[in-house]
């Protein structure tokens, strides 16, 4: 299979729903996991997967490919229910969450052989570093590749994240994207009670970069987002997207209890 495929709001919401689902059963079959994220970033894993990125489900290493970079780990769960959705391998793999042996482990592992999977992820504020050094070997090897980076807002309290912000602008990185889950919760509660983030978007563009704002959950206003960054031609761009952690399931919407939580 090769994609993107269209773009269209209503084939777009199926996918998600379907991605949701698989999150939703593999979590409950491993009886632990990150939900909350996960379900937060369905949506823009979706439009990234089946609108906007190039890449082949059946020739994984494909050079002409963009690359996605999943810096907040923990989420593994999305990534895999979005990687099965697209035809990397089959989804009832998915049912292998956290299992001895499993290729779908609780953080991505590339020495574990899943298709698809280009980064290992555990510790945050690591994931926008490689996202910098892959964009710029494209620039340097003229190559047309982009480089998509999906980023936690609580992970943005790592000082390393800021530092790759620097080099990103530096270098005028217009191939490299940095996704932000707004959810506005992390572990503890809200990241405005833990360590403050806003103005966030001042702070982006104070760092050299075209901060876009959307509704992480619109399949209308993501893909604008992502053709804004398409467009721009001498910075990198990160997109502010505005979502609810658990969204799809309302008795858990907004609560940050489930971050790491899988079932009651």
């Amino acid at each position: 299979m090769n994609f993107p495929l269209t773009n269209e709001a209503e084939e777009l919401r199926a996918l998600a729903i379907s991605i949701r689902e698989s999150v939703v059963i593999s979590l409950a079959e491993a009886g632990s996991g990150h939900l909350g994220g996960s379900l937060s970033s369905a949506d823009i894993l979706t439009t990234l997967y089946f609108s906007v990125m190039h890449h082949r489900s059946d020739e994984p290493a494909w050079p002409g490919r963009d690359r996605f970079i999943l810096s907040i780990g923990h989420i593994a769960p999305v990534l895999y229910a979005t990687l099965a959705e697209a035809g990397y391998f089959a989804k009832e793999e998915l049912l292998t969450l956290r299992k001895p042996g499993s290729r779908l482990q609780g953080h991505p592992g590339r020495d574990h052989g899943l298709p698809g999977l280009e980064l290992s992820a555990g510790s945050l504020g690591q994931g926008l570093s490689v996202s910098v050094g892959l964009a710029l070997a494209f620039k340097m090897d003229g190559l047309e590749n982009r480089v998509y980076c999906l980023c936690g807002d609580g992970e943005l309290q790592e000082g390393s994240i800021w530092e790759a912000a620097m080099a990103a602008a530096h270098h005028k990185l217009n191939n490299l994207v940095a996704i932000i889950d707004r959810n506005g919760l992390q572990i503890d509660g809200s990241t405005e009670n833990v360590m403050a983030l806003e103005p966030l978007k001042k702070k982006w563009e104070a760092f050299g970069w075209q901060a876009v704002e959307c509704d992480g959950h619109d399949f209308r206003s993501l893909p604008g987002a992502f053709n804004k960054a398409r467009l721009e031609l001498t910075h990198p761009t990160v997109i502010l997207a505005k979502t609810i952690m658990g969204k799809g399931i309302a008795s858990i919407e907004g609560d940050y209890r489930w971050h790491g939580k899988a079932r009651v």
